[in-house]
């Protein structure tokens, strides 16, 4: 079991994506949280074909920090039922990979807020 991992999750929109992002990062629970602004979702929902333009972002972090990462998510975004998945990293550069877990503490920046 690899202790890097990167959790995938879409949002309805660029600020909310921004916002929870950057809260992550500085709180210290990912390393990077990259943003691919706009990709169009085709999906059932309801009995419905949907089509939404979303963001989808992708954060590097370590896997204990999972559960706290969804919770955060889960609370602060705008989905009723959001995609968060989580993908192990095998393997990598030793150096990304030292620098994720230098970058993700165990301890947490209290000072940092995530306002509404």
């Amino acid at each position: 079991m690899s202790e890097f991992v990167e959790i995938h999750w879409t949002s309805g929109s660029l600020d909310e994506a921004r916002k929870i992002s950057r809260y992550l990062v500085q709180a210290r629970h990912v390393a990077c949280a990259q943003i691919v602004p706009w990709i169009e979702s085709v999906y059932m929902w309801n009995n419905n074909l949907e089509t939404a333009q979303e963001s989808k972002i992708v954060f590097k972090t370590r896997r204990e920090k999972f559960n706290v990462i969804k919770d955060i998510i889960l609370k602060n975004c705008s989905y009723e039922v959001p995609e968060i998945t989580m993908i192990e990293i095998q393997e990598g550069n030793k150096a990304y990979l030292d620098w994720i877990k230098e970058s993700t503490p165990d301890f947490v920046i209290e000072t940092v807020t995530l306002k509404k």
